[in-house]
């Protein structure tokens, strides 16, 4: 196809490669990508779940001896790592570029990862495994931020909202594998290689894909909209004559669809807080709520469920990774199953209507725990059914906080949200520990179930009138590039839950 950017007086340029992108088919290239970029999440459940595994085992004289309070800030400092690496490769994501960032944060996470596994033992060694874990999460958490940026600017819009729930929800996927994984390594050999060979497990995958991505363009969208004309037309080509190979003949563009760019300038950390709260003050409430309350109930919940298991339904250590496999079970078929119903019902109604629903049946579940009226069994089953729609609203909040802001803020957006998410996720996990206890008193626990169905009722009751109704429409309409400096009027977004510089 022939260029469809150019150059006009003042350094302003005329594109439509926005319109381009969002007018194509689904094809393997976007298959291609989703698979490829996709597996950030993979690897960040599987790495949560494997550390959560593997930790009695680190407190045996065979292994590293480390305390049982030692070995609980294992994943503190993992955190840590990952909101380190949101700020930090989420400016450089929005500064050099998706592509760019996407190979290093894997880079990074496979080095970090595998370093954990090659930890000396004795001494004062287990510094060493916290600081391999720092490392490895600063790539994960720089992988939330390039990546959710990277796919929402390259895939269609009317595919945008259940692409991103099921590559979010793939999260639980890493679970799962996490889970069989360390059950067959721990039960199967010498304590001292089962657990250094779960973590080789992560970076193994990361090889591979890092080959994989390799072949992947950069962001058309960031390219025009930091002035790389030639480049952006590359990349684009490069998409369409791929899906030209799987799908024939594509769709025209819509000329009425052309933008009038003029590239901006860098936006640090500074500038980027009062574009939020000056210019998007009601979507920055909605994308801080979603994060902050699905973040606490997830940590609270899922951290501490093995001591649940353990302390109130008396299920042996050994066996508590069976009944994970059924909870990450749940909250990978809620994103995968429904997530098409935020493209086509809405983002309102679907986000606001998870967290709620997931809210209501906490609540219920919890007078159920307090009765005493449930076993590991039906509890597991209970807790299956909350989060198959938690799990959905859940992925929806990383959508809302990729999709609502400027793209020249977009990773950095990201990055702050997730960042704050986390901090919250971290005091979630810490007061349901202290809840739990010995186990004598469900009554403590029952309070904080509520205190974590109340959250969710928020974030539901918050997305139910701050909502954007995003879906089907082009990232441009949803929130104007800082670049871009004149639109026809017919395509501008005025739709409910917009905030008036975003039109």
């Amino acid at each position: 196809m022939a260029s469809t950017a150019q150059s006009t007086e003042g350094g302003v340029l005329r594109s439509l490669i926005p319109a381009r992108i969002d007018r194509l088919p689904w094809s393997r290239f976007h298959t291609h990508l989703v698979i490829a970029l996709g597996v950030a999440w993979v690897l960040d459940g599987l790495e949560i779940t494997v550390a959560s595994n593997v930790g009695p085992d680190l407190t045996q004289h065979s292994t590293l001896n480390m305390s049982a309070s030692a070995v609980a800030d294992i994943a503190t400092w993992y955190l840590i790592g990952e909101v380190i690496g949101a700020l930090f490769f989420g400016r450089l994501s929005d500064k050099l570029g998706r592509r760019n960032l996407f190979m290093v944060t894997l880079g990074v996470y496979l080095i970090g990862s595998g370093l954990t596994a090659a930890t000396p033992r004795g001494g004062y060694w287990f510094i060493f495994l916290y600081a391999t874990r720092v490392i490895a999460g600063m790539g994960i958490g720089g992988e939330y931020a390039a990546i959710n940026s990277a796919i929402d600017e390259m895939i269609p819009a009317r595919f945008r909202g259940r692409v991103d729930l099921a590559v979010n929800g793939t999260y639980w996927a890493g679970a799962f594998l996490g889970t069989i994984v360390t059950l067959f390594l721990l039960n199967h050999l010498a304590p001292n290689l089962g657990w250094r060979i779960a973590y080789v497990v992560g970076p193994v995958l990361a090889l591979v894909i890092l080959f994989v991505r390799r072949h992947l363009p950069e962001s058309p969208r960031w390219q025009i909209m930091h002035g790389r004309q030639q480049a952006a037309e590359q990349s684009i080509a490069e998409i369409e004559h791929d899906v030209e190979r799987t799908k024939g003949s594509i769709p025209p563009v819509d000329r009425s669809r052309e933008l009038e760019i003029r590239p901006a300038t860098q936006i640090g950390y500074l500038a980027l807080l009062r574009v939020l709260f000056s210019h998007y003050p009601s979507r920055s409430v909605l994308g801080a709520t979603l994060m902050i309350t699905q973040s606490f109930l997830y940590n609270a919940i899922f951290f501490t469920y093995g001591l649940v298991l353990q302390f109130f339904f008396h299920v042996k250590p050994t066996d508590t990774g069976y009944y994970f496999l059924a909870f990450a079970a749940g909250n990978l078929l809620g994103p995968l199953t429904i997530g098409h119903l935020f493209d086509t019902i809405g983002r309102r109604k679907m986000i606001s209507g998870t967290y709620l629903l997931s809210g209501v049946l906490l609540i219920i579940t919890a007078q159920l725990f307090k009765s005493g009226v449930l076993n590991a069994t039906t509890q597991t089953i209970c807790w299956s059914v909350i989060f198959f729609f938690a799990s959905a609203g859940a992925s929806a909040g990383y959508l809302t906080v990729s999709e609502v802001f400027p793209l020249e803020v977009r990773a950095k957006a990201i990055a702050v949200f997730f960042a704050i998410a986390q901090c919250f996720g971290s005091l979630g996990s810490h007061l349901y520990g202290h809840l739990i206890g010995t186990g004598n008193d469900p009554n403590r626990l029952y309070w904080g179930y509520l205190l974590g169905a109340g959250a969710m009722i928020v974030g539901g009751l918050v997305a139910a009138f701050l909502a954007v109704d995003a879906e089907g429409k082009s990232l441009e309409d949803v929130a104007k590039p800082l670049s871009v400096v004149a639109k026809p009027p017919e395509t501008i977004f005025r739709a409910g839950g917009q905030d008036s510089a975003g039109a």
